[in-house]
């Protein structure tokens, strides 16, 4: 259902080596927080103890990051997906400045946000990027390679925050982030004509001469906003320039001379915007792109899906399996998915056109994308679990680093997984690769209390990356194979959608099941008093027993896990069988 795509170009090559960057970064960020949590917490006036409060920080961006990528795909579809790589980085940018400088929690958390949707934003219009310069026999490698850096995020976001941190507080990460974000717009912005195309194969026509002085009211004016946020002591306190600062009436930073200035370069730039005869956004073409865009449902799919994220995403793993307001959040989601439902049948321009996934591989991708996100996070979040329940009960740090034996196989086998696709079909790669992740995970249900001490179950860690990195490029390379030029977008952005929310849902059901274990084996512990005498002082017997119990749990996990790579591994085979149409039009 594919064109044979165009030729590749070494232009070609370089803006999919720059997209490739902007997402490991992008993805980087979803983990920087691990080690920086602390003191960004600090900063906005929260305690250690007050991590529930701090939840949004995280979850923010993950929400950002999910919520809105079906909407972002389908503009890619129908924009071209070098406009949306840059709007998404820049947005990305605007994330990170407005993150470095936020004074309060509200505003670190709208950072977060911003960050989180231009960071989702980068990964559909790639993946179509992949589908519209490579042939779908030459897919597999360039596949692999944006899948490996999506996952080396993974590695490298705590790693990144704990170097930054070495040398600078917390704000310096994101500092960072906003320049390398505006570093790769500036370096994607010459490969425009060179290597943009739109969805039929044809050069793009938005590329054009650059609005330099539309790009420079708008660095002002953020720099304005980045100035009034931060309040730099040095700044404030200084004689001179500390006037800047004092607010004309009131208290507020927003009124202070310094805020006006900046409120006046945003009137600047937005008649720049309106009269320029090519502006720096091309705002004439909206009308036309919301009436091609169906914006009810993606503000439904929107909502259905942020309230699944936040039902899931705010809760604690060892304790609860959705958060305390899933009351009310899970029948917010519930209306809003089948109002979105009701409107893809009904809208004259539904958000996902109808028909996109109609072949059986295209959705079965969805599917299998969808149980492999259910078993990626039992190895994400109770593998580091278990290290601190059992080895390293004294390190949190060396409890975090045994995942990463299991984080560095990702990308490797992401890599080869591409390069496999040359010589084994997709579906059963998809398969062999999640038959390894499973028994990498039945060997896991069969730890014991002294098991991580050992360096021999290093293999089981690194099987387990090796399967869920393997199954990457071909899951990816069927959905594109499967589906037209036209719909790559939103397409790609379904998949990710379904791994993410296999993820949210996985953890719920996992963690009852494994909650249910630890009753269960709690319930069979003897007395205090039993074990350790009279008196009821605890004992080491009495401890071991509780670590029993918790093992009980994660091993329950572990065997969910197991089911749930084999369920993707079924699936796999019966579903992602190439149709006789796709065979004839690949060979």
């Amino acid at each position: 259902m594919t064109t044979s795509g165009r030729t590749v170009t070494p232009a070609s090559r370089t803006l999919l080596a720059l997209a490739a960057v902007a997402i490991s970064f992008a993805a980087a960020d979803t983990y920087v927080v691990v080690l920086a949590l602390p003191e960004m917490m600090t900063s906005v006036g929260l305690g250690t103890e007050e991590l529930q409060r701090a939840a949004p920080i995280v979850s923010g961006f993950l929400l950002g990051y999910v919520a809105i990528l079906p909407l972002i795909g389908r503009i890619s579809d129908l924009r071209g997906r070098v406009p949306v790589l840059i709007g998404s980085l820049v947005v990305f940018a605007v994330g990170s400045l407005v993150t470095a400088a936020a004074y309060d929690l509200e505003t670190v958390v709208a950072g977060r946000l911003i960050q989180g949707i231009g960071g989702g934003g980068l990964i559909p219009p790639t993946l179509a990027l992949v589908a519209d310069l490579w042939p779908p026999h030459r897919r597999g490698m360039p596949l692999g390679v944006v899948g490996a850096v999506q996952e080396l995020g993974s590695v490298l976001g705590p790693l990144y925050g704990a170097v930054v941190l070495a040398v600078g507080d917390w704000r310096a990460i994101f500092w960072f982030n906003c320049a390398i974000g505006l570093v790769l717009v500036a370096a994607i912005l010459p490969l425009r004509r060179a290597s943009s195309i739109d969805v039929a194969g044809r050069p793009d026509r938005s590329t054009g001469r650059f609005d330099w002085p539309g790009a420079a009211l708008a660095v002002l004016a953020l720099a304005g906003v980045a100035l009034v946020m931060a309040a730099p002591t040095r700044l404030v306190q200084d004689v001179e320039i500390g006037r800047a600062y004092l607010p004309v009436t009131g208290d507020s930073r927003w009124l202070t001379p310094l805020a006006l200035v900046t409120f006046g370069l945003v009137v600047l730039l937005v008649l720049r915007l309106a009269t320029a005869r090519r502006p720096l956004v091309d705002w004439r073409a909206w009308p036309a792109l919301a009436r091609e865009t169906d914006l009810w449902g993606a503000a439904l799919l929107t909502v259905a899906l942020g309230a699944v994220i936040l039902t899931f995403a705010s809760a604690e793993p060892e304790s609860g399996a959705v958060s305390p307001d899933a009351p009310w959040l899970v029948p917010v989601a519930v209306v809003a998915a089948a109002g979105f439902v009701l409107r893809q049948r009904r809208a004259a321009r539904p958000l996902v056109p109808r028909g996109a996934l109609r072949a059986r591989p295209a959705w079965g991708a969805i599917v299998v994308s969808f149980f492999v996100g259910a078993a990626l996070i039992a190895a994400l979040v109770d593998i580091p679990f278990f290290a601190r329940l059992t080895v390293y009960r004294d390190s949190q740090l060396d409890a975090a680093l045994v995942l990463v034996r299991f984080l560095v196989a990702l990308p490797v086998g992401a890599l080869l997984g591409g390069w496999l696709l040359r010589k084994v079909p997709a579906h059963v790669l998809t398969a062999v690769a999640m038959v390894l992740s499973a028994i990498a995970f039945w060997h896991m249900s069969t730890w014991d209390a002294t098991s991580l001490a050992s360096q021999v179950e290093t293999w089981s860690l690194v099987l387990a990356g090796l399967g869920f990195g393997l199954a990457i490029a071909p899951v990816n390379a069927v959905l594109l194979a499967h589906t037209a030029d036209a719909v790559h977008g939103v397409s790609s952005a379904l998949l990710i959608v379904a791994r993410m929310v296999g993820m949210l849902l996985g953890i719920s059901a996992l963690t009852t099941i494994g909650l249910r274990a630890f009753y269960d084996a709690s319930d069979r512990i003897p007395s205090v008093d039993r074990l350790c005498g009279a008196g009821g002082t605890l004992c080491q017997a009495y401890r071991d027993a509780v670590r029993d119990a918790g093992i009980a749990q994660l091993h329950a996990v572990f065997v969910g896990a197991a089911a749930c790579a084999v369920i993707a591994a079924v699936v796999a085979l019966v579903l992602l069988r190439p149709t006789h149409d796709t065979s004839r039009a690949e060979a």
